[in-house]
């Protein structure tokens, strides 16, 4: 039985041994303590999970979020989506095909009472931003109610395994993202009054000022006297041809299946989109064992910071910039892609396509706000704020410091004594969000002589840990901010290889002539894949900063200091001619990037925009050249917007699409909002139980009669 789970991960330990017995289709298999059926599927390779009733077309995840609904299944008669919901003894899953059949409706359902519970603050979402806002209020000991659909606290920062930039003060710079969400939980934690429901979906805010939430199956519904929007951001989609494949799917999906879950969701990955987060997942992959065939860009270079498209350079991963995703090809499941050049008005050159094997499409072409929540409660005079990507989409680093100033804002207007938010506190939150700035040349000292740094980031960007980390306090940072260029002070190094290992970029390495044989040097590299990988005596290929292919050179020394977190710091013997220009070591062979010989062309209009409904871009253009300029009309007309992911994913592309036929957005009515953010069986309401356990936490109906006797 085929088993795609990571068991040899650089930072990440041996996933724990499946014993959970549930079946597939009448086929039996074994999850993971906690598994999502998702997660439990891909790790038995099985990756299309139904078909649409439309036209048949195969059926996976996309956004492995809760925020679609592509991934449906029907587990022990009901539906459900296959990305949130765990594997459970004994559970039956079937796809979602024709009808699931209703319950025998003289079956005698159990009921709870409805609960109304007030509190001062709600927070929805327990990523960095709602994190950092409920440690502030934790400590003005305002009595807090934070919520999160997830089973584990952290948001995004649980998908991260790398070490985040900005500055180790102000967000933990340095530290791996997973472990600063471990640390923001535990800070959390600590406060009596701060009450933390996880497996808690928010469905709404409603006219009478309260929330109403799912909680393990259990309607409750909260009566906040302030609400904190830190939901978050989901991802957009793109239209082209096959793009709802299974295997075309978003570049969190894929880290949550990867980094969270630990299963290998792919053999040879290609990612759209060289933005931060497309950048990331593909390193992500790569230290994953996956092999990453390619990233295209549209733009003339890749949005995210340099130091992250470098590193995938130098480590073989080519970039295709001024290139797009023409169409994921394969009838059941994506078994190539093909991508082509774009002209100044960026439109597709003819002639100019290529296509490559491939099993799995990342597409990483930005995020949008979760703001149905901020917009309802403004709506309804619901005293509110927003935090995170809710606000501004930003860096995590931002998000925390953001929420760190919302805690503290909300905290004031509820009559703690707690002062003014610092005005540096804005500084910062603004330092954090900035996008990358100038880029300059890489400078290399003259010397050749001594033990010496040399940084090979050469892009302005929020980030200063190695200025922290030096124990000589050597390493400064040009202009008054944490958005200039390294310096060093060549004279104090003491090859203590600190901040080789503590820079997120692995952009810093440390060149050492005093021992080395004349006309050589030793270079040390930082290096974040498998153990098993390299070795002591072995030869491997340096690269520099752009990727060029130095040669071939000695490993004379691997270690694993702790001080470097899961990293290997990789000491190789080096010619002086290009000692100093070395920026990393080649992971991946240049064949895996090669174009397949046959072209695989698109099709035009049959592009899907909705992918709930399998509405085409060729319908939706007709109609706009008819003169259609009401989505809700649209909607009436074609089924766009109204499918089971209630309307949250193909917004933005139809707007594109008016955009595209010339029709200014201003000219277009937008869709109604559906009463409820999240879907919700209609049972919740009247308080049919779904699950066992009570409602709420023993501790939280104490802690919030406390709070009604003060009042």
């Amino acid at each position: 039985m085929p088993d795609f789970r990571i068991q040899d991960h650089p930072i990440l330990p041996p996933p724990g041994e499946a014993t959970v017995p549930f079946t597939w289709k009448g086929q039996s298999f074994l999850a993971r303590e906690g598994e999502t059926i998702a997660s439990a599927l891909f790790a038995q390779g099985i990756r299309t999970f139904g078909h649409h009733p439309k036209d048949g077309s195969p059926q996976g995840i996309f956004c492995a979020n809760g925020q679609c609904a592509q991934c449906s299944v029907i587990a022990d008669g009901l539906s459900v989506k296959s990305c949130m919901v765990p594997v459970k003894p004994g559970m039956a899953v079937e796809p979602l095909e024709g009808l699931a059949s209703l319950p025998d409706p003289t079956e005698a359902f159990r009921h709870h009472a409805i609960e109304t519970l007030p509190t001062e603050v709600l927070i929805l979402g327990g990523g960095p931003a709602g994190l950092s806002a409920a440690i502030e209020l934790g400590k003005a000991g305002v009595n807090v109610i934070l919520v999160d659909d997830k089973a584990d606290l952290g948001g995004k920062l649980v998908l991260q395994t790398h070490k985040f930039f900005g500055s180790i003060d102000a967000c933990h710079a340095g530290t791996r993202g997973m472990d600063i969400g471990k640390k923001l939980e535990e800070e959390v934690r600590r406060f009596e009054q701060v009450r933390v429901w996880t497996e808690t979906t928010a469905l709404s805010v409603f006219s009478d000022r309260t929330v109403g939430l799912v909680r393990k199956g259990h309607y409750v519904v909260v009566q906040p006297q302030m609400l904190l929007v830190a939901t978050g951001a989901r991802e957009r989609s793109l239209v082209f041809k096959g793009n709802t494949l299974p295997g075309v799917y978003g570049a969190g999906a894929f880290q949550t299946l990867v980094n969270r879950d630990q299963v290998r969701a792919s053999e040879r990955l290609f990612v759209i989109g060289g933005g931060n987060v497309g950048l990331i997942a593909a390193y992500h992959a790569l230290q994953a064992g996956i092999q990453v065939v390619g990233l295209c860009e549209a733009a003339e270079d890749c949005g995210g910071y340099k130091v992250h498209k470098d590193k995938l350079v130098r480590m073989g991963v080519p970039i295709h910039t001024r290139h797009t995703v023409v169409s994921a090809n394969g009838k059941d499941e994506v078994e190539s892609v093909t991508i082509a050049q774009l002209d100044d008005r960026w439109k597709v050159i003819p002639g100019t396509e290529r296509t490559f094997a491939c099993d799995t499409v990342l597409v990483a072409v930005g995020l949008e706000p979760v703001d149905e929540f901020l917009a309802k409660a403004r709506e309804f005079g619901l005293p509110v704020a927003a935090a995170g990507d809710a606000e501004e989409i930003a860096e995590a680093s931002a998000a925390m410091f953001t929420g760190k100033i919302r805690g503290l804002e909300l905290a004031k207007a509820l009559g703690r004594d707690v002062g003014e938010v610092p005005l540096e506190w804005h500084r910062t939150a603004e330092v954090l969000k900035s996008r990358p700035g100038a880029t300059v040349t890489e400078e290399i000292p003259e010397d050749e002589r001594g033990v010496f740094p040399i940084f090979h980031c050469s892009q302005e960007i929020p980030c200063n840990p190695c200025t922290s980390i030096c124990p000589k306090g050597a390493i400064t940072i040009e202009g008054t901010d944490i958005l200039g260029l390294p310096m060093f002070n060549e004279e104090a190094c003491i090859a203590c290889e600190q901040c080789v290992a503590v820079c997120p970029g692995l952009a810093i390495t440390l060149v050492d002539y005093r021992k080395a044989p004349e006309g050589t040097a030793e270079v040390s590299i930082p290096y974040e894949f498998a153990p098993s990988s390299i070795q002591e005596g072995s030869t491997v290929t340096v690269l520099d900063t752009l990727g060029r292919v130095l040669g071939e050179v000695p490993v004379v020394k691997v270690r694993a200091p702790k001080f470097a977190d899961h990293a290997l710091l990789v000491k190789v013997q080096a010619p002086s001619a290009i000692a100093k220009q070395i920026a990393g070591i080649q992971v991946q062979e240049p064949w895996v990037s090669k174009p397949a010989g046959e072209v695989v062309g698109r099709v035009p209009d049959e592009e899907i925009v909705c992918r709930c409904e399998r509405v085409t871009a060729g319908e939706v253009r007709a109609w706009i050249r008819q003169g259609v300029r009401d989505l809700n009309e649209l909607k009436s007309l074609t089924r766009a917007g109204m499918g089971a992911c209630g309307g949250k994913t193909c917004p933005s592309l139809l707007k594109r699409l008016f955009r595209e036929e010339g029709v200014p957005l201003d000219q277009v009515t937008d869709f109604t909002k559906r009463p409820l953010v999240m879907e919700v069986p209609l049972g919740a309401f009247a308080g049919v139980v779904h699950g066992e356990g009570p409602t709420v936490d023993a501790a939280v109906v104490r802690a919030h009669a406390a709070f009604e006797g003060g009042l």
